[in-house]
């Protein structure tokens, strides 16, 4: 079977890491039309805007997208991207698992989590306005509708990785109406999947939790700022962005990228790391239907970071990224 696929490599080292994910899925014998498309700061002074048309449409026309980092400008600027491909697209859910690599030293063995965050409401609904000037008010947007399809998502995903618990996190005890609202939801939702156990846990704790102990969880699902600062405290439980795979799901479309920044210190000099975005082409893969690819990708990436040999720098290895895919592909043969 063929597929088409949309690859957006993004700014920074966005291009290189693309390039090398390509060259791994490549080499598991799928037979793959990559459909390049762009998105970010260069957009603007091409099309006057960071995310032209022709780049959504490919992704509607193609239902699957991979995309690299998109630098974002801090404050002034124009929009993020990411949010914005997430809002038109209506995907609504952020899928970050978090499992550790032998090889790469971390605080805690073993950790195998998934956090499910909520893409399109809460604070990042970007509902903003000057009151008076000195005061910015912003609206947390929470709906019935937003908060019932991702509960239903992170117990799918549960029932689908035959995981056994589901936590639900929140701030109910303070943000009462909102959360309360969420937690309502997911109580309700809770109760069509028996076999899977329920819990709920307040985020301030749950984040001293994982630092603690990752173990007493397993899938965790939550608002979406909350779901930002949750998902990166579990990236660094297993050693940070650079190897932490994410999808973005819709009812129509997914699309699959790196969460790490851009690095333009380092663009353009052969030296980044694609573990992150080639975890999230495993992803991708799984979600297309081919399993026994996406798990010989992860099988080498196991291997090879587990050996340590054949590592980028940033890993600990002394392979430049060339030859940190030219060892990947090696042993997937």
């Amino acid at each position: 079977m063929s597929y088409k696929v949309t690859i957006i490599p993004g700014d920074g080292i966005g291009p290189e890491v693309a390039d090398a994910t390509k060259a791994v899925i490549n080499a598991t014998g799928l037979e793959i039309e990559w459909i390049e498309k762009h998105a970010g700061a260069e957009m603007v002074n091409r099309h006057g805007t960071p995310l032209p048309d022709e780049t959504l449409d490919a992704i509607k026309e193609n239902r699957f997208a991979l995309k690299g980092p998109i630098g974002t400008p801090i404050g002034t600027g124009f929009r993020s991207v990411n949010v914005e491909l997430r809002k038109r697209l209506d995907l609504y859910a952020n899928f970050r698992p978090a499992k550790t690599i032998p090889g790469i030293k971390t605080r805690h063995e073993d950790v195998d989590l998934i956090v499910i965050r909520e893409n399109t409401e809460g604070l990042y609904s970007g509902l903003e306005h000057m009151v008076v000037p000195g005061i910015v008010e912003s609206q947390r947007v929470i709906t019935e509708k937003g908060s019932e399809r991702i509960i239903q998502a992170a117990f799918k995903i549960a029932r689908r990785y035959n995981r056994k618990k589901v936590t639900v996190v929140h701030k109910a005890n303070i943000l009462k109406m909102s959360d309360g609202l969420f937690l309502e939801v997911a109580r309700e939702v809770s109760r069509q999947y028996p076999q899977i156990e329920y819990d709920e846990a307040i985020v301030d704790a749950t984040a001293m939790k994982l630092v603690m102990d990752p173990s007493q969880f397993d899938v965790l699902v939550m608002e979406n700022l909350f779901g930002d600062i949750i998902s990166d405290l579990t990236s660094g439980l297993i050693g940070g962005l650079g190897v932490a795979p994410s999808a973005n799901l819709g009812d129509d479309y997914a699309v699959f990228e790196a969460v790490h920044g851009s690095a333009p210190d380092i663009a353009g000099k052969g030296v980044a790391n694609p573990t992150a975005l080639l975890l999230s082409g495993a992803l991708m893969l799984q979600q297309m239907g081919e399993p026994d690819a996406a798990e010989r990708i992860r099988k080498a990436v196991t291997k090879v970071i587990g050996e340590g040999k054949r590592t980028t720098m940033d890993l600990g290895g002394p392979c430049n990224t060339k030859e940190y895919v030219e060892a990947l592909i090696e042993a997937m043969e």
